[in-house]
């Protein structure tokens, strides 16, 4: 983890993310004591498509089409 102090992160803003893809994290100091903590923000996971989902969804034995008759004659 690397760190910098405010005047650092201020000549540094240009290429601020090059050094936090670099570095991975970077810790913000004022004085001495920590201010903050920068890490590179994580990809969010790909959402999978329709047809792998319904790809991957089990087959009913029966068209859906008896179930409802079914459902509606016990009534």
């Amino acid at each position: 983890m690397k760190s910098l102090t405010i005047r650092q992160m201020r000549a540094a803003l240009a290429h601020l993310d090059e050094v936090v893809a670099k570095e991975g994290e970077i810790l913000v100091t004022r004085r001495g004591r920590a201010l903050a903590r920068l890490v590179p923000v994580r990809q969010a996971p790909s959402l999978p498509s329709h047809a792998d989902l319904r790809a991957r969804m089990p087959r009913l034995p029966v068209g859906s089409e008896l179930l409802v008759r079914q459902d509606r004659d016990e009534r």
